[in-house]
């Protein structure tokens, strides 16, 4: 039986600015993902996709209708549904954007130490993500030590050692050659499968596209569905 969506857009947009100089970023736009979902997000740059992502993990405010979460959480303010949703939904952005001075297991658990977790728990969880991604050999190691895909890697640990309901991936394999780009895309599927979240893929690569059961298409900030869901 399918339950309630983990995230809705109830003809959500995003405009920046003002007046005649206003740019719409995503017009109203109704969609929804549920559990398990495994959905590409498919277009080209400047098209929406990534505000839409933001949209959904509640690092933008929607500047017309409302995101709605199913366990409740606000999108206004830094208060309890901010630390609601960053408990529940990980990111992993198109740069890793690793801190040089900590290694990769510290990296990796620094978002739970940030949350309250232990020290020794949240490396315990970070080697664990780090294993689950096949570079638990490369805990000791500054960024500067490791590759761009490795890099990458660690991206997607640090959000899968929290276990989410949701991960949100904007442009993973935007920076890396296709065939590291196919192993970082084979290492973030088998760890949201592991882990059973959802999974949400923006990226203007067909070859990503194709392996994700679903397809949404943006094009000048509209999301263009049919009525199933499906794109036309």
């Amino acid at each position: 039986m399918t339950g309630p969506p983990l995230v809705s857009c109830r003809d959500a947009g995003r405009t920046y600015g003002r007046g005649p100089t206003a740019v719409v970023a995503v017009h109203g736009t109704n969609c929804q993902v549920q559990a398990y979902d495994r959905i590409a997000v498919m277009g080209p740059s400047g098209s929406g996709k990534s505000t839409l992502l933001h949209l959904m993990a509640g690092l933008e405010q929607p500047t017309s209708g409302e995101v709605v979460w199913s366990w409740g959480a606000d999108a206004a303010g830094p208060g309890a549904g901010a630390r609601a949703r960053a408990e529940r939904i990980g990111v992993v952005f198109q740069s890793p954007s690793l801190i040089g001075t900590l290694d990769v297991a510290e990296n990796t658990g620094l978002p739970l130490v940030l949350s309250g977790e232990s020290a020794e728990r949240a490396h315990a969880r970070a080697l664990a993500a780090l294993e689950r991604v096949g570079i638990a050999d490369l805990a000791a190691k500054l960024p500067d030590d490791i590759s761009g895909g490795q890099a990458q890697r660690v991206a997607a640990a640090r959000v899968l050692a929290a276990r989410p309901r949701l991960v949100l991936a904007d442009e993973p394999t935007g920076r890396l050659d296709r065939t590291t780009g196919r192993r970082v895309m084979d290492v973030l599927l088998a760890a949201v499968d592991e882990i059973g979240a959802a999974l949400v893929v923006a990226t203007h690569d067909p070859a990503v596209g194709e392996r994700l059961r679903t397809r949404w298409t943006m094009r000048d900030g509209r999301l263009l569905l049919r009525p199933d869901g499906a794109t036309p």
